[in-house]
């Protein structure tokens, strides 16, 4: 018993060894291409694959200094496409820099003119959700009235945004705690305003119109908020 023991003993351990072994061959080497394990919190495609590596983020650069003079000749040479050197407006925009250690007038004007854009498509398709997150209370009041005006009379409007033509700062001043900068925006577009039989009673459905808007943009200074609201809005003469 003790030799037929021992002779199964060996045999079972043998055997244990060469399943270990082969085990390890092939689930203890890592080849490079396993699967990512699972991670509920990182966002996926809609093939349900990790978008974490397409995310790019975009540098932060420190926002421009304007106590001493190399700073201020940084941040002039910021304003040049913005406005003259030495001109009342790049006076007043610098005015601005010196209150808002965040503000970047080159990024400002970008926003602004995506704001443009959005707020009169917004405004065409009687989005009043969009509005409402970047109109000051008394614009967006004025335009939810404008658009309740269609709404009632059964007005559509067909819209299309072409383009900005330019956009210039013409002013900006603190007033109390509050910036403001205006901007004279030329836009192409093409517009018309139908009313309950499909008749146009405005514009026109298939040619270019060009619109010089004069808005008005605002920013508490003290805000955390680095959001700018639309306060005014014109028309050139």
């Amino acid at each position: 018993m003790n030799g037929t023991f021992d002779i199964l003993t060996l045999l079972f351990l043998v055997i244990a060894v060469v399943i270990f072994l082969r085990l390890r061959s092939v689930l203890g080497r890592r080849t490079g291409n396993e699967r990512p394990r699972y991670d509920p919190y990182t966002p996926a495609d809609t093939n349900g694959k990790s978008v974490r590596d397409n995310v790019v983020t975009l540098p932060r650069g420190e926002p421009p200094r304007i106590n001493d003079e190399l700073d201020t000749a940084t941040f002039v040479k910021q304003l040049k496409d913005i406005a003259v050197e030495g001109s009342d407006v790049a006076k007043k925009l610098q005015a601005i820099a010196e209150a808002d250690r965040s503000f970047d007038p080159k990024h400002f004007l970008a926003g602004a003119r995506a704001a443009y854009e959005m707020i009169v498509t917004a405004f065409a398709e009687g989005d009043r959700k969009a509005l409402k997150q970047l109109l000051s209370r008394e614009v967006f009041d004025s335009f939810s009235s404008a658009i309740g005006e269609r709404e009632k009379n059964g007005e559509t409007v067909e819209f299309k945004f072409v383009g900005i033509s330019s956009s210039d700062v013409i002013d900006a001043e603190i007033v109390g705690k509050m910036a403001n900068i205006t901007i004279k925006f030329v836009s192409d577009l093409i517009t018309a305003t139908r009313d309950r039989s499909g008749a146009i009673i405005d514009g026109n459905s298939t040619q270019i119109r060009d619109v010089t808007d004069i808005w008005t943009f605002a920013k508490e200074l003290a805000s955390r908020d680095p959001n700018w609201r639309l306060v005014a809005t014109g028309s050139a003469a």
